[in-house]
């Protein structure tokens, strides 16, 4: 069981250090707002998204079970699968397009293992 419990937590801590640090880096790097218009998108989409991926960090890394934490890791999930898109679609070189799909995998960890710790176990 600690096994599962280290594993949780060092892929929590690695996507939600991910999602802050993009969202920082969204708000404040005018390269990115680059990227936004070369993948097609408004520019209130990227401010949006920061916000939201700041949010969604903090909801993973609190130690509740709920189910907005459930809906953190399917926002999550359609942000990678929509950004694996986007990059494909826009042309973008390979390395762009695979990242989002092992941030995804590294994000399913955390989800799979956040269910096998113990409060699931007990049913509390």
């Amino acid at each position: 069981m600690k096994a599962i419990k280290i594993t949780y937590w060092i892929t929590t801590v690695i996507v939600a250090l991910m999602m802050m640090n993009s969202a920082v880096m969204y708000l404040t790097k005018p390269e990115m707002k680059q990227a936004f218009v070369h993948l097609g998108f408004p520019n209130y989409f990227r401010i949006e998204l920061a916000v939201f991926k700041l949010l969604g960090a903090v909801v993973l890394l609190t130690p509740l079970t709920s189910r907005l934490k459930e809906w953190a890791y399917a926002w999550f999930a359609i942000v990678f699968v929509s950004a694996f898109i986007a990059h494909a679609a826009s042309g973008d070189p390979v390395v762009n397009r695979v990242m989002p799909l092992v941030f995804l995998v590294v994000l399913l960890v955390s989800y799979f293992t956040y269910h096998r710790l113990p409060q699931f176990k007990t049913g509390k």
